[in-house]
């Protein structure tokens, strides 16, 4: 019985050494530049010197050619462990530490002591008839301690792969396991080799699975960034594929059998390749968007960084500017009392513009003081009882004369079933009088409706004017900050675009929402808020 599957070791053999000699020079070619890739070159052809060697050995039909063939065989044995744990120290950064070496040197230095052993029957005795191998080595003096090193870089290997796996995560996490999984298979296969070399009769059934160790090795350094579910079950599904019809082309009986094995096995492989091409194709551009995204959420905080930085500034300068200019304002309004002695008409037309002017730049200071706050989350908002709608009457008063100057009419319509409720009252003053005075702003003619309702569970501001409108665009933009509207950019009417931000970030801490309507240019507008009746009761952020 066991006569009859005898092919299975030279041709799993043959197998190893297409893969390993496939692999090592396609990785080669495609990255001959990192050093971690010149090693895994390497340790490739140590594999692929081994495996060509075995299939010699296993195929040789006296004992001269068999007894050289296995001593060949060992150079690729010894130089495949010491190159995969060189491979291994690469990986991981160690290589050029002292101390890992120091130990690699000393390793070395074995490595090639066994080399010039096998040249001798200290290594290799001679070659003897074992099992249903025709010739099969007899091991020498030195053949025991080679084994002892042998496994010694294996278990080195193991250990820094395992301190790697504990200390990583994600990628690199995946990376170690894949190494660690495929050298312990690799191990175990390639130790059944050894057992009839003491005459213990265990055959070399895990021969065969040294293609795995070195596909998952390959695999595990190039392709780790492609450990996507999709790819890995395509590269199984065609590996396997490949495998089972390999095998079949040998177990072919007739020439016509084995044409037509041959023909299925070639288009299997091309059909493979092709659906593995494919999934690479997708998954690479998944992991160039995930790249993209990674490169974006970079720039985004470096955006944030910067931006916190210029909130930052803008406090340090606004309050630097609040100082001097409150001054000036009390300086003003004492020479225009006459404090310092009579004024002359002229001079109080001067002091008007001055002090115009002067309560443009506080309410722009005020703006980058309530942003900064905002942003740095240091408003305080104090929530008690209040009546809105007296809140709006004392705007509709401090404005009714600069609308009359404009020959505009400010009208309240407020809600005498309102009672009432909690809310930061200076906050949404704020709010209401920045509208109405927008409003102002931007009207020659008509009048001002400010109109509270009952809504929702909660109340509805609205101010609506007869003003210059806006567009679709300006409606979605409106309360971004520094945003200033298309309609607005023909008027000479100054502004920041800070005003509606401030007020969308004020009802937002009030849990209500804010709003702007226009039917179109030159066709008035509606600005408004709403929220809820039920408000905390105490001060909050």
């Amino acid at each position: 019985m066991l006569e009859e599957i005898s092919w299975y070791f030279p041709l799993s053999a043959l197998l190893n050494a297409v893969t390993s000699t496939v692999l090592g020079f396609y990785i080669i070619f495609t990255n001959f530049k990192k050093r971690v890739v010149r090693y895994l070159f390497l340790f490739c052809l140590a594999v692929a010197s081994w495996s060509y060697s075995y299939f010699m050995w296993q195929i040789a039909t006296d004992a001269v050619s068999a007894l050289f063939w296995s001593r060949i065989l060992m150079i690729g044995a010894i130089f495949t462990s010491i190159f995969y744990l060189h491979l291994v120290l690469v990986y991981l950064n160690l290589d050029k530490e002292k101390f890992y070496r120091t130990t690699l040197i000393i390793f070395y230095l074995f490595s090639f002591t066994w080399i010039v052993a096998d040249a001798t029957p200290y290594f290799v005795a001679t070659v003897v008839p074992r099992s249903i191998f025709k010739f099969w080595p007899i091991a020498g003096d030195f053949y025991f301690p080679f084994l002892i090193s042998f496994a010694t870089h294996f278990i080195y290997a193991s250990v820094l792969l395992f301190k790697k796996y504990r200390q990583s995560l994600g990628v690199e996490r995946m990376q170690a396991l894949l190494l660690g999984i495929g050298m312990l298979i690799g191990f175990i296969g390639g130790s059944t080799n050894y057992a009839l070399w003491y005459n213990i009769n265990i055959l070399p059934w895990g021969n065969g699975l040294v293609v795995l160790y070195v596909i998952l090795t390959v695999y595990a350094i190039m392709k780790y960034k492609l450990l996507d579910l999709r790819v890995v079950s395509a590269e199984i599904f065609t590996g396997l594929f490949f495998l089972i019809l390999l095998f079949d082309v040998f177990l072919s009986n007739t020439t016509p059998e084995f044409i037509f094995r041959i023909l299925a096995l070639v288009a299997m492989t091309v059909f493979g390749m092709m659906l593995i091409r494919s999934v690479r194709h997708e998954v690479r551009r998944k992991d160039e968007l995930a790249e993209m995204a990674k490169s974006l959420e970079i720039a985004n905080a470096k955006l944030q960084e910067l931006d916190k930085q210029k909130t930052e500034f803008l406090s340090i300068a606004s309050h630097q500017l609040r100082t001097p200019l409150t001054v000036l304002k009390g300086y003003v309004e004492l020479i225009e009392d006459g404090a310092y002695g009579k004024i002359s008409r002229p001079l109080r037309k001067i002091l008007g513009n001055l002090d115009s002017n002067n309560e443009h730049l506080i309410k722009l200071v005020d703006d980058f003081l309530d942003i900064s706050r905002i942003e740095q989350g240091r408003t305080k908002f104090v929530f008690k009882p209040a009546d809105l709608n007296k809140v709006v009457a004392s705007v509709v008063e401090e404005l009714r004369e600069k609308a009359a100057k404009k020959g505009l009419k400010i009208v309240k319509q407020p809600n005498q079933f309102l009672k009432s409720f909690s809310f930061d009252e200076d906050k949404v003053r704020h709010v209401i009088l920045n509208f109405v005075d927008n409003a102002v702003k931007y009207s020659d003619q008509g009048k001002i409706v400010v109109a509270i309702a009952k809504e929702d569970g909660g109340v509805a501001l609205r101010v609506k004017d007869q003003g210059i409108g806006f567009g679709k665009i300006d409606e979605a933009n409106f309360y971004q900050k520094f945003f200033r509207g298309d309609n607005v950019k023909t008027i000479d009417v100054g502004g920041t675009g800070l005003g509606l931000y401030v007020c969308r970030k004020f009802m937002e801490a009030h849990r209500g929402r804010v709003w702007a309507k226009s039917p179109g240019l030159g066709r008035g507008s509606e600005f408004g808020f709403w929220m809820p009746l039920n408000q905390p009761q105490e001060a909050g952020e």
